[in-house]
């Protein structure tokens, strides 16, 4: 497979790796990206590249609770401008009540009437009126004895660049405090899981490929190679308890009190996590990148 220099900057630009490296990475794997970033890690030349990173899509996150069950509802517009017009909130917020009360899922939700029409057909009509294009594009739910929202960079009330929902069972008034404390903490740390258990085991086997082929070779070209056991019974197995503690909610280090995990936190404070949900407006979107320069001489060309 030719490898293009758009793939090189693609793959520079999301694991940080350098332009050579990168070309390499890609020649080995074949321009599978994905294997070209495990190629690099293995290599010890990026970190674990994120998808949320290139995010680009613009809108807000409305989050809502009452009575043991959240909302979060993603509604995106094209610019950050409509984002902040008073119309566009009040769409965020009325589409965000409709879905506490009434909604499963996204589908469900843009079924049911706001206003005697349906959600769907009142994004529609939005969309006239603002004049650019909206999407309804995700909403989640959570349960639980006590359910505590926390909203990011918001724009205004009960609604945000980044939307949090934390489910926690125990002592109500316990739990609304902390639960805040752990909703910011998901906010700043974005774990991919809630726990070991409830890890992707595609994502586990991945990692542990990883760490494992990048073990080996640190070994094999280590002045003072350590016996194949110690490889395999300590050094991996070390790599992997780090990995899940990094990024697993329960044993991540409290942002608060970092010298506590959040799940000894939730002990220490009589409560129990039982799921989160983090939604960020744009999350695995690819914006197109505009070349405005170009734009310009194009739109003078034709003038």
């Amino acid at each position: 497979m030719a490898i293009t220099a758009a793939m090189v900057k693609e793959l520079r630009e999301s694991t940080g790796a350098g332009m050579m490296d990168a070309k390499k990475a890609l020649t080995e794997t074949d321009g599978n990206m994905e294997a070209a970033v495990d190629w690099l890690r293995t290599k010890g030349l990026a970190k674990a590249a994120k998808k949320a990173d290139r995010v680009a899509a613009e809108g807000l996150v409305g989050v809502s609770v009452t009575a043991g069950r959240g909302v979060a509802v993603e509604l995106n517009s094209e610019t950050d401008f409509v984002a902040k017009n008073a119309d566009f909130q009040q769409l965020v917020r009325e589409i965000t009540n409709v879905a506490l009360t009434t909604a499963e899922d996204v589908e469900v939700l843009k079924a049911t009437h706001l206003n005697g029409k349906p959600v769907s057909e009142v994004v529609t009509d939005a969309i006239a009126r603002i004049g650019e294009n909206l999407t309804l594009r995700r909403m989640h739910v959570l349960e639980g004895d006590t359910v505590v929202t926390y909203v990011h960079n918001a724009a205004t009330e009960g609604m945000g660049k980044i939307g949090v929902l934390v489910a926690l069972k125990g002592d109500a008034d316990k739990a609304q405090v902390i639960g805040k404390q752990f909703a910011m903490h998901i906010a700043a740390t974005n774990p991919v899981s809630l726990s070991e258990a409830t890890l992707d085991p595609a994502l586990l086997a991945r990692e542990l490929e990883v760490q494992t082929a990048k073990a080996l070779e640190e070994n094999a070209s280590s002045a003072k190679p350590k016996p194949e056991a110690v490889i395999q019974n300590n050094i991996i197995p070390g790599r992997m308890k780090k990995f899940i503690a990094e990024n697993t909610l329960l044993g991540q280090p409290f942002v608060v009190n970092p010298d506590l995990t959040v799940e000894q936190a939730a002990k220490e404070a009589g409560v129990e996590i039982t799921g989160y949900a983090r939604v960020v407006v744009g999350e695995g979107i690819e914006k197109k990148e505009e070349d405005f320069a170009a734009e310009v001489a194009k739109t003078l060309a034709g003038a």
